[in-house]
């Protein structure tokens, strides 16, 4: 008789547990749905936080190092391959560099919410770090967040690109 009450429980549970896990799905499946206006903001808000890339990109090319500052969060985080930096080290580091030129290529966005998004894309720059020339090639994420009406860059992760092995003759 045990055996049988202890089953009664049991399965009970494990249905339970089953349709509240297919409701969580249906939930989540739902909101991934979108709709015609949803797309539209999406888009929006990708070329909103593209546009204050590119301002942001744009500062470092003419040496606006306030412009620059004014587009990052206090709280930023900044991650390259010296480790992670606070606004301030960022500003104080960019003080002596400067873009000569720059373009990006195969821009991505995910949207994190109706004010956020995640934008990735490699970036191929020219410019002056420090009184020394460079090019070089890396790959940028960066999330951007609406506050009160302004963008602010609240991450940036830069990763250097490899290059592709020379092939022999």
């Amino acid at each position: 008789m045990k055996k049988t009450v202890g089953s009664l429980v049991v399965v009970p549970t494990v249905f339970m547990a089953i349709l509240i896990g297919q409701f969580k799905s249906s939930l989540v499946a739902a909101r991934l749905v979108e709709s015609p206006d949803s797309k539209v903001s999406e888009e929006s808000i990708k070329q909103q936080i593209v546009a204050k890339e590119s301002e942001g990109l744009e500062a470092l090319k003419t040496g606006n190092v306030e412009i620059f500052a004014n587009l990052t969060a206090e709280e930023a985080v900044f991650v390259d391959a010296a480790g992670p930096a606070t606004k301030a080290e960022v500003v104080r580091n960019v003080a002596g560099f400067t873009l000569t030129d720059y373009s990006m290529e195969d821009v991505r966005f995910v949207p994190l919410s109706a004010e956020s998004g995640l934008i990735s894309y490699k970036i191929h720059e020219k410019g002056v770090s420090h009184g020394h020339e460079f090019a070089a090639q890396a790959y940028i994420s960066s999330i951007w967040a609406e506050r009160a009406g302004k963008w602010f860059c609240l991450f940036s992760q830069e990763t250097p690109a490899r290059m592709p092995p020379k092939q022999p003759n």
